[in-house]
């Protein structure tokens, strides 16, 4: 029996017998399954017949997600097995800044494609940053005709108009994946002053700021031009303005309209040229916005500097996995208002992170280069101090894309690392560790490179 399972199954049982022929078509059931959950699934594995059983369609996803697994390292037939599975976390996801670089509908399908086969279930997309606005908002037409055309390194940018959103959203149903759409305020808004230049604050060159360009070589922004550098924290909108509620209303109503999932990222992080007092109030009634519109807010975790935040808004962590408390405290906000955290700590799953210090790609600004050992290397339990079980809605890794340009980008990064990620939100806490994970890791070589995945092939792991 293949030890190559990747997230690792809750339960597998290997039986005697002959194996299931390689040209088998398996048996999907519909059917209760008690203690198994909405995405939960059984493969039975025989040399007469595979099924999968299932309480739902996404469950008999999964199960045939892991029957391709098996399929490809027992090419001469699978040995009967019976698998139990169901994920240790509903929220299990992958967040593609289409902003700092914009990616058409097709790259986008393409990672889709990539996450099912981890059984990903949520794509965060970022559309907004200040290189540039990727959303249509018929309401605010200037977005798009005025500061959607740039990206960093200078590039044309680009945008997605209502038809094709609705085209990435129904292509990532279809494989029981979520879509979670990020306008990012009041920060990282340089790109709105170049179409509604009254509702953006001049540029704060705060030390911080300086600092980033000085220590990166990077350039400053410059109120009113298009900004195709990278440093952070410089913009924001003029939160006590009437114009701006009306803006971001605008704005939120008109995506949650394109938006069938349950979720709304309204960003609030890195604002470092904003009064904490204006930071919080803004945030807050914001996030009371999209909730307004029925959508659940989710917010980085210094939103969390808020007490006022709509009960239930969601936190998304991006500290370290040493946090002194700086991300952590704020992250505890969003639980005591009857919330929940999503986990994407900064050095182990931010995976546009460089693997070693040589690499031509990646950052490495969160202690280092990211190895695919760190990456795994954590415990999500035990990542924040006094927040675990229930608290956690899940797991997401994140590509931030200041330098990533194409697919082949996106693919070497992520892969590997997004599937560290994966297997910590669907596998069972102390389930495996990091021998097993390594092992079945480089069994998954043959299936990704059959699905095109031009993957890192680490010297960490054993591929096959």
């Amino acid at each position: 029996m293949s030890v190559g399972l990747l997230p690792l199954p809750t339960s597998v049982t290997v039986v005697e017998g002959d194996v299931f022929p390689p040209d088998g078509v398996p048996t999907l059931r519909l059917e209760p399954l008690a203690g198994m959950g909405p995405e939960g699934y059984r493969l039975s594995v025989r040399a007469d017949g595979a099924t999968i059983t299932a309480n739902s369609e996404a469950g008999l996803f999964y199960g045939t997600q892991t029957l391709r697994q098996l399929a490809w390292q027992q090419p001469n037939g699978i040995s009967p097995v019976d698998i139990a599975d169901t994920p240790r976390y509903a929220y299990r996801g992958y967040m593609l800044d289409v902003a700092r670089h914009f990616f058409p509908v097709a790259t986008v399908k393409t990672v889709l494609d990539r996450m099912s086969l981890l059984k990903l279930n949520h794509l965060h997309l970022h559309l907004t940053d200040d290189q540039g606005w990727r959303i249509e908002i018929r309401s605010r037409p200037e977005l798009t005709a005025r500061a959607s055309q740039s990206e960093v390194g200078g590039g044309p940018g680009g945008f997605y108009t209502h038809d094709e959103f609705r085209e990435i959203v129904d292509y990532a149903a279809e494989r029981f994946i979520t879509i979670v759409p990020e306008v990012d305020v009041p920060g990282h808004t340089h790109a709105v002053s170049l179409a509604y230049p009254e509702l953006v604050e001049e540029p704060a060159l705060v030390p911080s700021v300086i600092d980033q360009s000085e220590q990166l070589g990077l350039e400053l922004p410059v109120f009113g031009e298009a900004y195709t550098s990278y440093v952070v924290g410089h913009s924001s909108l003029k939160t006590a303005s009437a114009a701006v509620e009306e803006f971001v209303a605008d704005v939120i109503q008109e995506l949650a309209g394109l938006t069938p999932g349950p979720y709304l990222h309204i960003g609030g992080d890195e604002c470092h040229g904003t009064p904490k007092e204006a930071f919080t109030s803004f945030v807050a009634r914001a996030a009371a916005t999209a909730a307004a519109t029925g959508k659940t807010p989710v917010g980085w975790h210094e939103m969390g500097a808020s007490r006022e935040l709509p009960e239930g808004t969601i936190g998304q962590f991006w500290g370290l996995t040493d946090d002194d408390g700086s991300a952590g405290v704020p992250t505890h906000t969003f639980v005591d208002r009857g919330g929940k955290v999503i986990l994407s700590p900064a050095d182990a799953i931010y995976v546009d992170h460089k693997y070693a210090a040589e690499d031509p790609i990646g950052l490495a600004w969160a202690n280092g280069p990211t190895t695919v050992e760190d990456s795994y290397a954590w415990e999500p339990d035990t990542l924040i101090a006094g927040i675990s079980g229930d608290a956690i809605l899940g797991v997401e890794a994140a590509l931030w894309t200041e330098t990533v340009t194409s697919l082949a980008d996106i693919d070497w990064l992520t892969f590997p690392r997004a599937a560290a990620a994966a297997e910590k939100a669907w596998s069972q806490a102390g389930a495996s560790d990091w021998e097993s994970f390594r092992t079945r890791l480089g069994a998954q070589g043959p299936l990704w490179r059959s699905e095109g995945i031009g993957f890192f092939e680490s010297p960490e792991i054993p591929w096959n």
